[in-house]
């Protein structure tokens, strides 16, 4: 007998989920161990950057992608950069990530953790934080905060301003 015969639907969909989910998920520094393995990739001139399909859905909270999604929208639509003019995971447009150290802040408490990675880049050194969240069975990037000029930046708070154009605001763009 099968084991959806055996087991039903419900336990097959668990199932399914639980052989889709990341394996650094289960923790929060997992989640962003996993996001620098992308952006390296990335960095080599492979693949896409953890912030675009296929990896934000696995990498980011729901909202967090949404807004990123959204972010993408406005460029194809408008021609124009979005909010994110630079890679949040490097804290720059052009970088490296050399001795990458992933530590989370402190014990994580009610399903959220604060994580920091800090690396050299062009042997400067950078510290990314990421406020974390548990959503989806696992650990997912509900922010990245970057430091510029002294000041935290916020790509969430970046992210959800509002556009000049787009089909989500219900003005077209004149391309």
């Amino acid at each position: 007998m099968s084991f959806s015969r055996l087991a039903g639907p419900a336990a097959l969909a668990l199932l399914l989920a639980a052989a889709t989910a990341q394996a650094g998920d289960k923790t929060p520094a997992g989640t962003v161990m996993d996001a620098y393995a992308v952006t390296r990739k990335t960095l080599a001139s492979s693949g896409e950057p953890p912030w675009r399909p296929p990896h934000r859905d696995k990498l980011m909270s729901k909202s967090l992608a949404a807004l990123f999604a959204r972010d993408d929208l406005y460029q194809d639509e408008a021609g124009e950069i979005g909010h994110i003019g630079a890679d949040p995971f490097i804290s720059g447009q052009d970088g490296e990530v050399k001795f990458l150290k992933v530590t989370v802040a402190g014990p994580p408490e009610n399903g959220r953790a604060l994580v920091n990675a800090s690396f050299r880049s062009f042997k400067q050194p950078v510290t990314v934080r990421f406020r974390m969240i548990q959503e989806g069975g696992g650990w997912r990037i509900d922010d990245i905060v970057n430091r510029v000029e002294g000041k935290d930046y916020s790509v969430r708070e970046e992210l959800s301003k509002s556009y000049d154009c787009g089909s989500f605001m219900n003005k077209p763009c004149k391309r």
